[in-house]
């Protein structure tokens, strides 16, 4: 053998496999999230893993750390193509809305599942291939839907056991309108401008770049200097204000708690308005677990009809470590039965039966068979099968023992407590129902 084929090929780095043990807590987050979004009408969509680089520039800005750090973008060698690997799933949605038309007739409300990938520091729930929940309302441009943007992510919260207060928040804020944040940002500009000499080498090259985002600086030494620059809310119109005060309403209305944070920056530049954050206390820096707001001038950005819209987006990677930290394990797959087949002989008799049960929506494994090094086929001893079906998790295990089969029956052992029965083959409706049970 060479020494090549004898090298370990790993997963990259920050990309990682979800494997049996713990891909059924997904499943079962997926399903909630497709739940709670039925309930609010948004329907699924699905765009590619790849776009085009440009896509991500106009949309995102030039000036992000998304764009300017964290993208995979490469060249595609058959054609020339610039393409990057989405770091994020807005942009794309709003270019499969201009690209299909999907708002020639009425409004949308979208919601997608999916990986994502940013180059960035692998750390606690944050990687650089992860997974995101988004939910995108295109074509709404009052602040009752911002609300239900909120409202639609805090009953995914209650839906999977968190609690207001104890384990999450919700910290919301405006960016105001186009000349609103112009006015703001002059006046930031002049006043870290008054303060060069405090500022890192990273707010110095923001500085007259995107000044905004110096507020979002994790330097304890300028935090003083950030608590003292101007405030955008203060330079918010009247319209601005009442669109905000229309969401807060909203929010009391229906014992939505949240704390108006002034600060608060989200990391694209398409945002306006209302911002939001879920924010808990139980993952230290990485606090954050869903983040969103309106971006009305992003569909005209990108090429199409000027359109309203407001969305969020949530780490799976995330809510599933918050999840577990909590306690708050979801309950593991497990089948309904275990086959035990003492007998290799009545196998093929035995799967007949199983493939009826797994019609009428019973779950079952089947023991199967292992080959010797003389090539035969055999069963596991009766008591091994019986320890692998206590460890599939199922609740019963059926015993197709000789003497049952003989009699055109099955024996039904409770494995976690209760007394065994035989149950007919003649009428698997009954046994169907009573493993389900």
């Amino acid at each position: 053998m060479s020494s090549k084929s004898s090298i370990k090929i790993l997963a990259i780095k920050g990309m990682n496999d979800i494997l049996p043990d713990t891909s059924g807590q997904w499943e079962w987050l997926e399903d909630k999230v497709r739940s709670v979004m039925a309930r609010f009408a948004y329907r699924n969509i699905r765009t590619p893993i790849v776009e085009s680089t440009h896509l991500f520039v106009r949309g995102l800005g030039d000036v992000t750390d998304i764009v300017e750090k964290e993208m995979y973008s490469f060249e595609d060698k058959m054609n020339g193509d610039a393409l990057t690997l989405r770091p994020e799933n807005t942009a794309g949605v709003v270019r499969a809305a201009i690209e299909h038309n999907l708002l020639y007739d009425a409004p949308r409300r979208l919601y997608y599942m999916g990986p994502m990938f940013r180059h960035e520091r692998p750390q606690r729930g944050r990687y650089r291939q992860f997974h995101q929940v988004g939910a995108e309302a295109l074509g709404f441009g009052g602040a009752e839907v911002d609300a239900e943007m909120i409202l639609l992510a805090d009953s995914l919260w209650r839906e999977i056991g968190l609690k207001q207060g104890a384990d999450y928040r919700l910290e919301i804020g405006s960016l105001g309108q186009s000349a609103e944040r112009k006015e703001h940002r002059a006046a930031l500009i002049a006043h870290f401008e008054a303060h060069q000499d405090q500022l890192d080498a990273e707010a110095v090259r923001r500085l007259h770049t995107n000044p905004l985002r110096i507020l979002d600086t994790k330097n304890p030494a300028m935090q003083a200097l950030v608590d003292a620059a101007p405030k955008l809310m203060d330079y918010l119109g009247e319209a601005s204000m009442q669109h905000f005060k229309t969401v807060t309403s909203i929010l009391e209305a229906n014992d939505i708690e949240y704390v108006i944070n002034p600060r608060l920056v989200r990391g694209m530049d398409y945002y306006n308005l209302t911002v939001f954050e879920f924010v808990t206390p139980h993952l230290g820096s990485q606090g954050t677990i869903c983040g969103g707001g309106r971006y009305d001038d992003l569909m005209a950005q990108m090429g199409g009809k000027a359109s309203p819209a407001v969305g969020w987006g949530l780490g799976i990677e995330r809510v599933l470590e918050l999840l577990k930290e909590l306690k708050l394990q979801a309950p593991e797959l497990a089948p309904d039965a275990y086959a035990v087949i003492p007998d290799l002989v009545n196998v093929s008799r035995v799967m007949i039966i199983l493939q009826q049960l797994r019609r009428a929506g019973v779950s079952v494994q089947m023991q199967a068979s292992t080959t010797g090094a003389d090539g035969a086929a055999s069963m596991a001893s009766f008591k091994t099968q019986f320890k692998r079906a206590d460890a599939s998790g199922a609740r019963f295990a059926l015993v197709f023992g000789t003497d049952e089969l003989a009699d055109n029956s099955v024996a039904v052992k409770p494995l976690r407590g209760g007394d065994q029965q035989t149950y007919p083959l003649t009428d698997l409706t009954l046994l169907a129902q009573a493993l389900k049970n």
